[in-house]
């Protein structure tokens, strides 16, 4: 009786007998359906997440969830605006901040005046809209200068450390003794410029030591490292360490804490054109308006409500936006 042959296609016999082969069989067979269910991708999980995905960055990782974070795309929104409008506020408000008409003085909202006007008949939706550029302004080269000093004092004391460390941590001792707002009333009061930069400097003069220490702390966390000793015990320059090695990752946290502190510089700003020793007129800043409105509270409290709400809305994003960027760059708290 003839042996019957295999059919075409079939699976040769091994020494080890069928099972291993119906084995082979079935797994190629369940590779196959899991690349076509896949759409021909590796597996592994979603696309981008598999074993064969390209390694990310801490910045592409912070970058992926800031741009899944609504508070991050609400207060984003709100700040692009704002620096639009501190570049060209001609594009919404066509009127002259420093045109004033006395008959006017105090009336509420009218047509083409929808926030009314303050004391001395000037129009407050011009001036709250022109006010946006002298206190973002404030904000932001003051969170850049004090970033820039207390960044490099902070790191170059983190990672030398020695006497340079010890005479730092004195000096920034010394800073955080001077109350911010006694300080600016001394310093600022035999200011006569009518410009921003004294306002600038002040801030960069006291706020940097905050920003030193957290430089500090996170320069001699990255230092002890195992790249970086094993930079080090290849010979790399300390130039080379501090920049190529350490302060890529050590940047983070001050980039969390200056994100936040704008927004505070922006508050301390306006508190200081309130107390008659920061920006002064005709400078158009909304410390200034709330303090010209302050004696009005009673009989026209419309004009003390735009420019204090859009002072509460531009340090509310800042300090949002701050708290998006360290929620994104602390692996701890996602």
């Amino acid at each position: 009786m003839p042996e019957p042959k295999e059919p075409d296609g079939a699976i040769a016999p091994t020494g080890a007998g069928g099972a291993m082969d119906l084995a082979a069989s079935e797994g190629t067979t369940l590779e196959q359906q899991s690349s076509a269910a896949s759409g021909g991708r590796a597996p592994g999980g979603p696309e981008g997440t598999g074993p064969s995905a390209p390694a990310r960055s801490l910045w592409s990782d912070a970058w992926r969830e800031l741009r899944r974070n609504p508070i991050f795309i609400i207060s984003g929104l709100i700040i692009i605006f704002l620096v639009i409008i501190s570049i060209w506020p001609s594009l919404i408000a066509s009127g002259n901040p420093l045109d004033c008409d006395l008959a006017n003085a105090q009336k509420s909202s009218t047509s083409g005046h929808p926030f009314g006007f303050d004391g001395q008949g000037c129009d407050v939706y011009t001036r709250t809209v022109y006010g946006a550029r002298a206190s973002v302004t404030v904000g932001v080269c003051a969170t850049v200068g004090v970033a820039i000093l207390g960044g490099v004092l902070g790191g170059l004391a983190g990672f030398f450390g020695g006497g340079w460390d010890a005479i730092l941590s004195r000096i920034t001792d010394v800073f955080f003794a001077i109350p911010v707002v006694l300080g600016g009333l001394v310093l600022l009061s035999v200011v006569t410029s009518n410009t921003v930069w004294p306002v600038i400097g002040f801030m960069v003069l006291l706020g940097w030591p905050q920003l030193s220490r957290i430089a500090r702390g996170s320069v001699i966390t990255a230092k002890q490292n195992d790249y970086v000793q094993a930079a080090r015990a290849l010979g790399a320059s300390n130039s080379r360490m501090l920049l190529r090695h350490i302060a890529p990752n050590a940047v983070a946290p001050v980039i969390v804490v200056a994100t936040i502190a704008l927004g505070t510089y922006i508050a301390l700003e306006a508190t200081l054109s309130y107390l008659g020793v920061g920006l002064k007129p005709p400078t158009v800043s909304w410390g200034i308006d709330i303090s010209a409105a302050s004696q009005y509270i009673r009989n026209a409290p419309h004009m003390l409500l735009w420019p204090a709400g859009a002072l509460a809305i531009t340090v509310l994003a800042f300090i949002m936006l701050g708290d998006a960027v360290r929620d994104a760059l602390d692996p701890k708290l996602r």
